[in-house]
């Protein structure tokens, strides 16, 4: 009696075992399905985004997805094929705006579901849509270059795209501010100081402008540029700022001048340092009431443009 129950339960274990296969088959026999239609999909949306036939590529994009949400990398190009249908100048325009939106939730997806180097990419995008030419929003932006500097803290590129945020919106000591971090972070890093000193020059700090020029200078010594550079500045206060006066415009001519030596002295065939000396020559014989010093600036500016025009000149013929 008790083998009989035990054959009876077997047969009721066995046939609720059928029943669960039956039942399980067709969903893994559906998924099976889906995802072989994902990888093909996916191979046909990649070929139609290279071809710039982004609309036909977001509706592939938008079926791989639906297939086999594991194909993380497609989010990214979901968004990018939204996103290069966007057009800044129909901004407004509703069917326009909505392709900026799906980008946007997209990108954000994309972030959230890839790791590196994808993620970064699409962080890098993500911060891009946010942009004044574009959604307009620093505020979404702000947080996302927080977090991208929290992950990346010695990338200094997140840094600059903070700043800049901060100096399109007006916030300029918080822009500065970012600039500082960056700076200790990256205090031997000439690069940085190039950025600083733009950012310093926009924003009419003429003398930070050139202490951030000779801090990049002082760690580029071996570089003509560095010093040319800080003469095209001191050229620029001279010729463009009326509200100086001559001897002030004077000033700046000298001291351009002798920038323009250190860099001729570390390349004596350096065209556009002969190019800026021979101006700042002019402007300086412009100045003075010594016609005999007159004369013999403009003899000297005469000899260096026709250098850089002879350099210029063999620099073209050898291509």
């Amino acid at each position: 009696m008790h083998r009989k129950g035990t054959v009876m339960h077997m047969r009721s274990y066995g046939m609720r075992l059928a029943l669960v296969t039956l039942m399980v088959l067709p969903l893994v026999s559906c998924q099976y399905v889906n995802k072989l239609q994902a990888l093909a999909e996916i191979k046909d949306a990649h070929m139609e985004y290279q071809r710039g036939n982004y609309e036909v590529a977001a509706e592939l994009y938008e079926s791989v997805l639906a297939n086999d949400p594991s194909i993380t990398d497609a989010y990214f190009y979901l968004a990018n094929s939204y996103d290069l249908q966007y057009r800044p100048a129909r901004r407004g325009e509703p069917d326009n705006d909505l392709l900026l939106e799906r980008a946007i939730d997209n990108y954000i997806d994309a972030v959230d579901k890839n790791v590196d180097p994808m993620r970064t990419l699409s962080l890098q995008y993500l911060v891009a849509s946010f942009g004044p030419e574009k959604a307009n929003d620093p505020a979404s932006a702000e947080p996302v270059l927080k977090f991208m500097i929290d992950t990346d803290p010695a990338n200094p590129d997140n840094y600059f795209a903070l700043a800049k945020v901060y100096e399109d919106s007006g916030l300029y000591e918080e822009a500065e501010e970012v600039f500082k971090q960056v700076a200790d972070l990256r205090a031997d890093d000439p690069a940085v100081y190039l950025q600083l000193a733009g950012f310093y020059n926009r924003n009419d700090e003429f003398d930070k402008t050139i202490a951030a020029l000779r801090n990049r200078a002082t760690l580029d010594p071996e570089n003509p540029e560095s010093f040319h550079q800080i003469a095209t500045y001191y050229w620029e206060k001279a010729f463009r700022d009326f509200r100086i006066d001559d001897e002030e415009k004077e000033e700046y001519i000298m001291l351009g001048l002798a920038e323009e030596d250190k860099a001729l002295q570390l390349n004596a065939d350096y065209i556009d340092a002969l190019t800026y000396k021979n101006i700042l020559m002019r402007m300086q014989a412009n100045l003075t009431d010594d016609l005999d010093l007159q004369e013999q600036l403009i003899e000297d500016a005469d000899v260096l443009r026709e250098r850089a025009q002879e350099l210029l000149k063999a620099r073209n013929a050898t291509g």
